[in-house]
């Protein structure tokens, strides 16, 4: 017997619809956004930061 992994379609939607909802509320906003992106980026390119490379977004 196979245990399907992943996320169900209606999961997604949920997740989506808590996404707008969170956004239409001023929990997510775009400053916040973009640290996200700067952290996920400085985590998996690590190796420029450490040759001097600037990862934030501006």
């Amino acid at each position: 017997m196979r245990i399907r992994g992943g996320i169900s379609f209606v999961g997604l939607i949920y997740i989506l619809i808590g996404i707008f909802v969170a956004w239409d509320h001023d929990y997510i906003t775009t400053g916040l956004i973009k640290r996200v992106v700067s952290a996920l980026l400085a985590i998996f390119l690590w190796i420029l930061i450490l040759l001097g490379v600037d990862l934030h977004l501006r």
